[in-house]
Formats: structure tokens, C-alpha cells, sequence
């Protein structure tokens, strides 16, 4: 579709220097700082228990499998069984998911409401601020997020009891009665590995706290660095933390799309948020690729290649342990 509606004029802004190799470049640094803050939190999360080569094959294939799951769904399923086949306990595994993504929600739950308080509706691009059907959507989202957000503290914080009794229930249809047992057995281990967290050391949440916090930060400078390469003049401190707020109310948005890794939604969502912020219309489209082969497209790549290397590695391993039992 890009090729047959390729127009040349569309790419007029691509005029390469070492100040635009020099911003890219920042925008490519923000992805590894991103990835190596998740690298470093899921290490903290797990008490050390995985290497940094694990924790990089985990990451990496999380990233794969939300990039090709619908966003609404994301990665936690696969997330669970990475870390399980790395040698975390099946418990274990799904309360450090899940308080990944609690830390996750909660970084959105409180930036969005500062952003707000300093912004306002500018969070909003302007020709939408009339458009009900996008603030809904984007309340609608805050809403979800926040409710599930606040399960996920009630299960993992205060009765961690209601998760073992979700999955008794689930495991009552005849289609998954038959793994009844061992999934009562892995809530059991959830519930043990939940009181744990209850007596972590403030180090360990400080850690966590602050790696999420880099990990998303690192994510939203993509677009600041990636617009900075081609349009640096246009912009002052003030529009700086204003792309930074634009990104937030969008990704509200993408964390409830039905495509996977919100592909066609996220490219219609970023020329619709931060299009006042390019001069050209015309290049909202282009703009907004090169924004997804930055944080996108790598992790298909990345994924295919570590996939079945992963694979045959841990079923290899695990093939060698049945035989010597």
C-alpha cells in the first residue's frame, strides 16, 4: 500500500546531516534504554533468579508476542510461560508478570492526571478537543486501565485468594478440567509468592519503580528525538513536555486496540496527536512510519530470530531432564 501511494514530495523533510544522523540516533538510544530498564526490573522481580541473557530472551519475546497479539490483549500469557521455561515456578512467573504490569499501569495512572493538571485539554490535539467520540475513548481507556489496575492490587497485595478461586473457576469448563490440579497447584504458589511480596525491602520496589519509569520515558523521547532530527527549530521546552503528554493520552488509546502491536490504529492515532506539531500534513504518514520501524518493526525481527533458537534451547533442556529422571 505504501509503495503503490508513494509519493516522493511526501519525503521532501528527509534531508540527512549529522545533526539529523546525531537525533536518530538519541531516538534509537531511547528504545535500548527502554529495553534494558524492562531487562533490568524483570532481574529484580524475579530476586535474581535470571541471567541477564535470560532476562534479555525473556524481554525480547514479550515484546515479540505483544507486538503480534491484539494490545487489548498484550503479552502476559506467553510473558508467563517465558519465565517459566527459563526455571521460574509457574506461580512465581505469574505474580512477577503481573506486577510488571501493575507497575506498568500505575505509571499511566498517575502521569496522566499531572499531565492533565499542566496541560489540560492540550493533551488533546486541537481539532479534536470537539470530537466526543476520541475523549471518550480516551476516558474509556483511563477507566478500564484504572480498574484493572486496581484487581491487580487487590490480588496481589491484599487477597491474592480471589486469583486461586478466578482460576478454580475457569478450570471448571470441561476443556480445561483436566489441568484443574496443576492450575490450582500454580495459584497456590501465586499466593505464597504474593505474601513474599508484601515483605520486600524498600530497595526492591525503589528499583522497580525507577526502571519503569525509564522504560517509559525512554519509549515517549523516540518521537521528541525522531522530530527533533527533522523539525529541531520548531520546538521550545514547553512543546517538548507537551509531545511528551500528547503521548500519553495516545497510548491510552492503543492499550485498548484490537490490532496487534496496534498496527493501522497507531498510525492513525500519531498523525491524529502530534499532527500540529509537523508543518506539513503530507508528512504525518512518513513521520509516523519511521516511528514504528523505531519501535515496532525491530521487535518482529528480533522475535523471529530468538524464537526458535529459544525454543529448541529449552526443550532441548527440558527433553534432557526427563531422560535422566
Amino acid at each position: 500500500m505504501l509503495w503503490r501511494g508513494f509519493d516522493k514530495d511526501t519525503f521532501s523533510f528527509l534531508e540527512f546531516s549529522w545533526h539529523t544522523i546525531f537525533f536518530l540516533g538519541l531516538a534509537f538510544l531511547c528504545m535500548f534504554v527502554r529495553d534494558f530498564a524492562y531487562i533490568y526490573r524483570i532481574i529484580v522481580l524475579t530476586d535474581n533468579d535470571l541471567t541477564w541473557r535470560q532476562a534479555f530472551n525473556v524481554i525480547m519475546l514479550w515484546e515479540f508476542s505483544s507486538a503480534v497479539s491484539p494490545s487489548v490483549v498484550g503479552g502476559t500469557g506467553p510473558a508467563i510461560f517465558f519465565l517459566h521455561k527459563e526455571g521460574i515456578s509457574l506461580g512465581k512467573s505469574t505474580a512477577v508478570v503481573l506486577t510488571a504490569i501493575f507497575l506498568d499501569e500505575m505509571f499511566f495512572i498517575i502521569s496522566v492526571p499531572v499531565v492533565y493538571a499542566i496541560y489540560g485539554s492540550n493533551i488533546f490535539p486541537p481539532d479534536t478537543v470537539s470530537n466526543s467520540e476520541l475523549v471518550m475513548a480516551f476516558y474509556f481507556g483511563y477507566v478500564i486501565i484504572l480498574a484493572y489496575t486496581l484487581f491487580l492490587a487487590y490480588a496481589l497485595f491484599i487477597n491474592p485468594q480471589l486469583f486461586k478461586s478466578f482460576i478454580s473457576w475457569v478450570f471448571l469448563f470441561p476443556i480445561l478440567v483436566r489441568w484443574r490440579t496443576r492450575a490450582r497447584k500454580s495459584a497456590n504458589q501465586m499466593i505464597r509468592t504474593s505474601k513474599k511480596l508484601k515483605g520486600k525491602p524498600f530497595s526492591y520496589w525503589f528499583k522497580s519503580v525507577v526502571a519503569t519509569i525509564f522504560s517509559w520515558t525512554g519509549r515517549y523521547w523516540v518521537v521528541n528525538f525522531m522530530l527533533m532530527a527533522f523539525f529541531a527549530e520548531r520546538y521550545n521546552l514547553y512543546d517538548q513536555f507537551l509531545i511528551y503528554g500528547r503521548q500519553l493520552s495516545m497510548w491510552i488509546i492503543l492499550l485498548i486496540s484490537p490490532t496487534p502491536g496496534g498496527s493501522g490504529v497507531a498510525e492513525f492515532v500519531f498523525s491524529d496527536f502530534l499532527g500540529d506539531f509537523i508543518p506539513n500534513q503530507a508528512w504525518d504518514a512518513p513521520l509516523a512510519l519511521i516511528w514504528r520501524l523505531i519501535t515496532y518493526y525491530p521487535y518482529l525481527i528480533i522475535g523471529v530470530i530468538i524464537l526458535p533458537i529459544w525454543l529448541k534451547r529449552v526443550f532441548r533442556k527440558e527433553k534432557t531432564y526427563k531422560v535422566i529422571d
